[in-house]
């Protein structure tokens, strides 16, 4: 052992007594580049909450909150904390279908339907159905409940997308589901819009309405509770707003499905 160091043991022995030989962090008590207690608070608030991933943690706090923070920086928070693995999820789906995206605005818009079961107040059960709609070049969706899983409310679903998207519509694509068959097929081509099926069993071909209706459970539907007297559609409206014009989309490094709209118009 060096002289130097049997001194330094043997001084702190005089002044600290036994207390003073146990070993102690030689870390510094000041960290300039610790990140402040307020924007880890946030950073875990958007992730209990939201179940939101490193990456669109970044653009949220860059977005509303004008903080800059590394993605990496975001992981290390949420793995010191625990919370780095969402529950539920195990590790990464083997993806078996090559991605692809179509550049021209409404000339390819998926449709599929979202089943709904909530409990009301007197224990009952409660089905609904949302009936979606996304834009495969922008993401823009348009979004609506109906309390009947019908052709009917599948062409009347239709007109509602017809009349609520800012672009012509040149084909929809659906799977061969009993709500999608001969008069909503017709309705569609009379329209003037193709209307075409996808193979059976394949939904990863409807991919993007199928992953939106994840971020609708993650980020709308666990958070809303149920009553009798709620009025679905209209917090519906709320979400498709958000999402359309305030959610950084992954697709688009951030921005929102209506600012990749106007630069794809540009």
């Amino acid at each position: 052992m060096p002289r130097s160091t049997f001194y330094r043991w043997k001084n702190r022995y005089k002044q600290e007594g036994e207390a003073g030989l146990v070993n102690k962090s030689t870390a510094s008590k000041h960290q300039p580049n610790q990140t402040p207690p307020e924007i880890v608070e946030k950073v875990l608030y958007l992730r209990r909450k939201y179940h939101l991933g490193p990456i669109r943690i970044v653009w949220y706090l860059q977005r509303y909150h004008q903080i800059k923070i590394s993605d990496a920086g975001v992981y290390r928070i949420l793995r010191r904390h625990g919370v780095s693995r969402l529950p539920g999820r195990v590790g990464r789906r083997k993806v078996h279908t090559k991605r692809y995206e179509k550049r021209v605005p409404g000339h390819h818009i998926q449709i599929d339907v979202k089943f709904l079961r909530f409990v009301d107040t007197s224990g009952r059960s409660v089905r609904r159905f949302q009936y979606t709609a996304i834009d495969d070049a922008t993401r823009i969706r348009a979004l609506k409940i109906y309390e009947r899983h019908t052709q009917k409310n599948a062409i009347d679903f239709v007109d509602h997308v017809i009349g609520k998207f800012p672009f012509r519509l040149h084909t929809i694509q659906t799977d061969r589901g009993h709500e999608f068959q001969a008069k909503f097929h017709w309705h569609v081509e009379d329209k003037g819009i193709r209307h075409r099926y996808i193979k059976p069993r394949t939904p990863q071909l409807n991919g993007k309405v199928e992953r939106s209706h994840r971020t609708d459970q993650d980020e709308f539907y666990q958070l809303l509770s149920y009553v009798d007297d709620v009025d679905l559609n209209k917090k519906l409206v709320e979400w498709e707003n958000f999402y359309n014009f305030y959610r950084p989309h992954g697709a688009f490094n951030g921005n929102t499905p209506y600012e990749a709209l106007r630069v794809k118009l540009q």
